[in-house]
């Protein structure tokens, strides 16, 4: 993309309600033209392919399968906690009433 125009960044930076000095003008243009250029290379992309992009990678989903491991037994935990009440351990409330 050819370099915007003075105007253009003036324009532009009137609609974001910005006022710029001519340096920062002349910044804004620069960046403004990266900016699209880069747009440009996204819209060049091929989309028309019939195979879909799920994952940017290509391993496998690799959470822990739900296979059951190990089970502590409730008695000697609530043995050990400071505070019960009926099947739980009793802790101070975290939120003030």
């Amino acid at each position: 993309m050819d370099k915007l125009s003075k105007e253009e960044v003036l324009h532009v930076a009137k609609l974001a309600r910005l006022e710029l000095s001519d340096e920062e003008i002349e910044k804004y243009r620069k960046d403004l033209k990266d900016l699209f250029d880069e747009i440009e290379k996204i819209l060049l992309v091929n989309e028309s392919t019939d195979e879909l992009l799920i994952s940017p990678c290509d391993n496998p989903c690799s959470l822990r399968d739900k296979s059951y491991v190990y089970e502590i037994d409730k008695k000697p935990v609530l043995a050990n906690a400071p505070d019960v009440y009926e099947d739980y351990i009793e802790v101070r409330g975290v939120f003030d009433e």
